[in-house]
């Protein structure tokens, strides 16, 4: 169905969210870079991990708890290899710590062809695809992953939770071939818990088989969720199982532990992050079919996967990049009425001025 949209300057969205992270201690390049996500994840469609995800999650388990200082500094950590870097990122605002993260891999993948940072006692970063894409449309092949906020996934075959919704993220630059990067992501739950919380926001129903209830019997209601089940069975529990092994080997601690400090006291209840960059030029063998260069290597490629009567398939990033599209063409950032409201309330929380609907401008989309 079709839905109604405010038109939000970008510049009024990014005053109220950094005004939100202000309030709460975050100093003013932080707070900034809270606000810079939140847009980028609102331009690109990214409904479950906008502002309101965003202020959520760090209420309840950032500087609302312990999981995030405001302020803190990464110390990096001594490691005999030149193209990786180590971090503690001693609980800083996970969005400020990945755009660093991602930001030196790049710096490593120019000087080495890649370059690698692993980042202990983190705090969520929230959409990985957004620091992938942004990598790949810098011409980079980028990969991240993160152990979630919570355990709140059930492994295959089990019972109870011990798991996060843990996601992967990659992104292409394929730009110059199909218009946009390929960009795949995914939280390895059937849906990631933001999802549940927008759903439930918009009065709206989950997909079969993603959720459980208090009393480990499948839901369809939002508001009754209360874990989730891995996407593919077997397959997505594998995908989960790798990221809280990679955090295993950084220096992360037991799943069940995370974010839950009257549990994790004489043990770490932190998240782990891994970056990894590549540098085109480091994998080309430079032997490409019929004279094609790489960008025509890919794009050729691309075209044949989509061929063959294929042609209404789509690739991932494009709905994001058809999104971006939509919102430049309004020429602000696109909320629903449910989100406005929400925005208003942190709003409120900072003593910042609402956003008032009668002021915007709307579409259909």
């Amino acid at each position: 169905m079709p839905e109604t949209f405010f038109i939000v300057p970008e510049t009024a969205h990014n005053a109220l969210v950094e005004a939100a992270y202000r309030h709460r201690g975050f100093h003013a390049d932080e707070s900034a870079e809270g606000a810079r996500f939140c847009a980028e994840a609102t331009r690109h469609g990214i409904r479950t991990h906008n502002a309101i995800k965003a202020l959520h999650l760090d209420h309840l388990f950032g500087s609302g708890s312990q999981g995030c200082v405001p302020g803190a500094q990464i110390v990096e950590k001594p490691t005999r290899f030149a193209a990786t870097k180590i971090w503690n990122a001693n609980r800083k605002l996970g969005q400020s710590t990945a755009y660093r993260a991602m930001a030196e891999a790049i710096r490593l993948a120019d000087q080495y062809g890649v370059g690698t940072v692993s980042v202990d006692n983190a705090f969520h970063y929230l959409w990985g695809g957004g620091y992938v894409m942004d990598a790949a449309q810098k011409g980079y092949l980028a990969y991240t992953n993160c152990t979630a906020a919570l355990a709140e996934v059930v492994p295959f075959g089990g019972k109870f939770p011990t798991l996060g919704t843990n996601p992967h993220s990659w992104g292409f630059p394929t730009t110059d071939a199909i218009g946009y990067p390929i960009v795949i992501d995914w939280a390895t739950s059937v849906v990631a818990m933001g999802r549940v919380q927008q759903l439930a926001r918009e009065g709206k129903s989950l997909p079969p088989d993603a959720a459980v209830d208090e009393n480990g019997a499948v839901t369809t209601d939002p508001k009754r969720a209360k874990s989730l089940m891995p996407f593919g069975a077997h397959k997505g529990y594998g995908l989960s199982l790798i990221n809280e092994i990679v955090a295993g080997f950084v220096g992360g601690s037991l799943p069940t532990l995370r974010n839950r400090w009257t549990q994790a006291e004489g043990d770490k209840g932190t998240c782990c992050f891994f970056f990894q960059v590549i540098h085109p030029d480091a994998i080309s063998s430079g032997a490409f079919a019929k004279g094609r260069n790489q960008q025509q290597n890919v794009k050729a490629v691309i075209d044949d996967i989509l061929g063959h009567g294929n042609d209404r398939c789509l690739l991932p990033g494009q709905l994001e990049a058809a999104w971006a599209k939509k919102t430049a063409a309004a020429g602000g950032l696109l909320f629903t009425q449910a989100e406005l409201d929400a925005l208003n309330e942190l709003a409120a929380e900072a003593g910042h001025a609402k956003l008032e609907a009668a002021s915007f401008q709307t579409v259909t989309h």
